[in-house]
């Protein structure tokens, strides 16, 4: 399948993503924000999660506060 015909089957979803404020590489870190999320929930302090998971998924300390900041956004549809 090339990948033309991906984005053509799926267009409606994507447009539906893109607009709510999804980016595509936003799948990449759905576990780095899923161990995050426990952590917390485990009362574990913010700067430590951080740290140890800029570490296990090497990415900046500065990245996971962004990513944080993104996926805490309410999604809002633009109106169609």
């Amino acid at each position: 399948m090339k990948i033309f015909e991906v984005l053509n089957f799926h267009r409606e979803l994507l447009i539906r993503l893109h607009d709510s404020g999804v980016r595509l590489e936003d799948v990449r870190y759905i576990d780095l924000y899923a161990d995050y999320s426990r952590m917390l929930a485990d009362g574990e302090k913010v700067s430590y999660a951080v740290l140890m998971l800029a570490d296990k998924y090497a990415v900046s300390e500065r990245k996971i506060y962004s990513l944080v900041k993104h996926f805490n956004k309410d999604c809002m549809p633009h109106a169609v």
